[in-house]
């Protein structure tokens, strides 16, 4: 519903009427929301974001769980809307390596519930395709129900069908922002007073955020794409070119408005091996590009519409699509294009753009409920992809406080804008990370890579010892955190014959270090970097009780007890795991995960605890060792007065305490199934903590450990990783954590876990090991029985203490029990497995509780 008067109040407002704030109106209003308002600064529907000069291909498989889903609810939304064309979609390989990798299209499709995801033939992609050269080609990838949305056409139905009020030509020119809570919009045709508020301005996603504060991290770009004059080898299509904007309000060029509604006859296609995309528009040809340099737009001068273009869309720059600027591919846009379709080589285009689109430093969106404003939400660094699984995601949360989808709860980790670190918002850090994204975003990103720019930006007090022991540091939310120690490759040759070889995708940045250093940890003792792990110092007369409302497990603990428990949303979902300690009669310390745990766990906390309780997020001020393995005892006996025996600091105990001269709050608890304890220090105590603790083990065997090594010992044992195995969209029966649950306490959630309890429980996470491999299982794959996919890999390892490569999976009930055979699909290849009870390692806890 469109009115003409701007009203002065408003429950919600939307600032961006593009596809996602079009989106989440569409679904608010759904979920029965009332008095919501939609602002933009452009014409409606064509505002002259990138909504409308995009031309509207649609790819729905993605290594991402989340991307996928939300592609296909978007999909099914629009097709259900007849704004989609649901041609199908073609991704052709020019080498061997993108084979390869359409082959984990395939696996990725399957896993994630996309509809009949099939391999071709170069002589089937020219079936599909008849304009591609078959001999360019080695093959390609088909997903039927790709397509492509009619942009104009989307937006105008989502305008039609919901009952918010749209308001065009209607520019912000602040935030009001009073007390942390967003209280009013102020626009050039006056103010709007709201509680809610909702950035869905995406390539201004920075500018709209900078009204209220925020330093978001939404970096602009601009990629190519033009149209060609009609080809006589699709004349039979035909063209209503020139009369689909008629009546409409256009900025700018009408002809690219023009061009982007005129529909395809064809499938989608995509050529990844040279950054190329393409799709028929009537009897034209659409060819877009990313095979050019990076061209970054400065995210603080988007600008507006005028007369001569609209606000995102540059000029085209010819010399990126005829000349290899792209500094990872050998052809220009031109020269590959000319080469897979040979009829476009000598015809002129009709239209060209440089359009504009964004990326956030990590290449996901940017969605949920800002820390530093109540009632500030985002939506940005979407796609019409994922526009309408995010608009109704985004519409879940506001309305009912769980994210989801109507096939279920999504997890969050990996999109929320709380995930950000400190430095995210720093322009150039973001612009230049946002400008590596646009690089890869075609590219074979290999696993586990990482950056080589913007690097020691965050770093423990341990860092010179590691680095002069030869660590191979991986970034983590801006953390420098060894993988491994060159140091320990002596290693190798003791444990050989217990570390199978890996070759092929499994095997590119691996290192046999990493299994020498978990080998080792099992039979002396070694030091693992816990510095980017978070403790959240909650205190107050209160404090108690507001732990108790927050986490699932009662944490009416005595002084120097520690308690396992969960943090979850209304639904029941696992917002993160967390260790609770009890320090003082009105004092804990709550530690988590590092990455992004600080943001979005501590922030929560934070927002629910009651004026009369104190929430401190610690993130760097300590620095934490976790000391690990069976001469750790041992060792930390040699350094403190304290009695650290079993009987004087049994398992699940903490104390105040001494190593050397650092004061220390030593946790016995163990991440990797051994005798051990956290050590968490003052941050200007940590070097100090490091040499006392290296001088006193060396003749014990102390070795430093890096996170290779953690993944696969915490696999052995079963222990869950927020943000893989658990998350929003998991409830701790469905975990396997039902020890972390106090059913005789009140906390959020709870009333969803009875809920949940008294239906059944349908899936449950389970282990599985390989029967005859000892390959290692990437995650995302997917697991199969009776013809049936029943899950996909949470994640794998190779167990290198039990001899068995080992995958973590949710299944439904009847397949979870142990003996139950299945199949994994992996890089091709079909591999036998048997689920298993859990602990796989040491089940009776005889190394930990001794």
């Amino acid at each position: 519903m469109s009115t003409e008067t701007l009203p002065s109040d408003a429950e919600t407002v939307i600032i961006g009427a593009g596809a996602v704030g079009c989106s989440v109106a569409y679904h608010l209003t759904e979920l029965g929301a009332e008095d919501v308002v939609v602002i933009d600064q452009g014409p409606l529907p064509v505002t002259g974001g990138s909504s409308v000069h995009a031309p509207g291909i649609m790819f729905q498989t993605s290594p991402s769980k989340i991307q996928t889903k939300t592609a296909f609810y978007t999909s099914r939304l629009l097709s259900e809307a007849d704004v989609y064309d649901e041609v199908g979609g073609i991704e052709v390989a020019r080498s061997e390596e993108r084979m390869d990798f359409l082959q984990r299209r395939v696996e990725w499709a399957t896993a994630y519930g996309l509809p009949d995801p099939q391999l071709l033939t170069p002589s089937e992609v020219t079936d599909h395709l008849p304009l591609v050269d078959e001999d360019e080609i080695l093959g390609g990838y088909y997903s039927p129900t790709d397509g492509r949305v009619d942009g104009i056409s989307a937006l105008q139905w989502y305008m039609e069908h919901s009952t918010a009020a749209f308001y065009g030509d209607t520019e912000v020119v602040d935030l009001d922002v009073s007390g942390g809570e967003i209280t009013g919009v102020e626009t050039d045709q006056g103010r709007i007073d709201c509680e809610r508020c909702v950035i869905a301005t995406n390539n201004w996603g920075y500018q709209t955020g900078q009204l209220a504060g925020l330093d978001l991290p939404i970096a602009p770009v601009e990629h190519q794409y033009v149209v060609t004059e009609p080809l006589d080898e699709l004349a039979d299509a035909g063209s209503e070119m020139g009369s689909h904007t008629d009546g409409l309000d256009v900025p700018g060029n009408r002809d690219i408005q023009e061009a982007m509604s005129e529909g395809p006859h064809q499938p989608v296609g995509r050529d990844q091996d040279h950054s190329l995309y393409f799709r028929t528009h009537g009897d034209r040809l659409g060819l877009g590009s990313y095979n050019h340099e990076t061209l970054s737009v400065d995210p603080e001068k988007m600008g507006s519409n005028s007369e001569d273009r609209q606000a995102s869309v540059r000029g085209f720059t010819e010399e990126h699509w005829t000349k290899p600027t792209h500094r990872g591919r050998d052809k220009s846009a031109k020269q590959a294009f000319d080469e897979l379709l040979p009829a476009t080589a000598d015809i002129d285009y009709a239209v060209t753009e440089n359009g504009i689109f964004v990326f956030t430093p990590d290449g996901m969106p940017a969605v949920g409920e800002t820390a530093a404003v109540d009632g500030l939400w985002t939506g940005l660094a979407i796609w019409w992809t994922h526009s309408g699984g995010y608009g109704r995601i985004l519409a879940e949360w506001m309305e009912t406080g769980v994210p989801r989808l109507p096939s279920g709860p999504v997890d969050t980790g990996g999109i929320h804008v709380r995930r950000f670190e400190p430095h995210a918002g720093e322009t150039e850090y973001f612009v230049d990370r946002g400008a590596k994204r646009y690089e890869q975003v075609y590219s074979i990103v290999e696993p586990r890579w990482q950056p080589s720019d913007h690097r020691g930006l965050r770093r423990s007090p341990f860092y010179p010892h590691q680095e002069a022991l030869g660590a191979a540091f991986y970034q983590s939310g801006g953390w420098e955190s060894p993988q491994y120690y060159e140091s320990n490759a002596d290693l190798v040759e003791r444990y050989r014959e217990r570390i199978p070889e890996q070759d092929g995708w499994q095997a590119i940045n691996r290192s046999p270090i990493e299994a020498a250093e978990h080998l080792h940890t099992r039979e002396k003792v070694s030091m693992f970097d816990m510095t980017s792990f978070s403790s959240i110092m909650v205190e107050g007369e209160d404090s108690e009780a507001f732990l108790q409302s927050v986490c699932s497990n009662d944490v009416a603990i005595d002084i120097g007890q520690v308690r396992y428990s969960l943090l979850l949303n209304e639904g029941g979902g696992i917002l993160a795991d967390v260790t609770v300690v009890r320090l003082d009669d009105e004092r804990y310390m709550v530690t988590t995960g590092g990455g992004n745990s600080p943001g979005i766990h501590g922030g929560w906390l934070k927002e629910h605890a009651p004026e009369t309780v104190s929430v401190t997020i610690e993130e760097g001020a300590k620095s934490t060792i976790g000391l690990w393995g069976p001469n750790a005892r041992l060792l930390l006996q040699r350094v403190t007065d304290a009695d650290v025996t079993n009987e004087g600091f049994p398992y699940f105990r903490a104390k105040q305490l001494y190593v050397g001269e650092v004061p220390v709050i030593a946790l016995r608890v163990s991440y990797v199934g051994e005798l051990g304890w956290e050590l968490w220090a003052p941050t200007e105590y940590g070097a100090k903590l490091w040499e006392t603790l290296w001088a006193a083990g060396q003749d014990l065997g102390v070795r430093p450990m890096g996170g290779g090594a953690l993944s696969s010992m915490r696999l052995e044992k079963g222990y869950r990783l927020w943000g893989t195995d658990i998350d929003t969209d998991a409830n701790p029966f469905e975990a396997g954590l039902p020890f972390a649950v106090d059913m005789d306490t009140d906390f959020i959630g709870r009333e969803a876990l009875e809920a949940a309890r008294t239906a059944g429980i349908d899936n449950r996470i389970v282990p599985l090991t390989l029967d005859d491999s000892t390959d290692i299982m990437l995650s995302g794959r997917p697991v199969v029985a009776d013809g049936e996919t029943l899950g996909y890999v949470q994640a794998g390892d190779y167990g290198y203490s039990i001899g068995e490569s080992i995958a973590y999976t949710y299944v439904p009930d009847e397949y979870a029990e142990a003996g139950t055979s299945v199949e994994i699909h992996c890089e091709g290849e079909v591999y036998d497995a048997t689920v298993r009870d859990e602990p796989l390692f040491d089940p009776d806890r005889n190394k930990l509780i001794r």
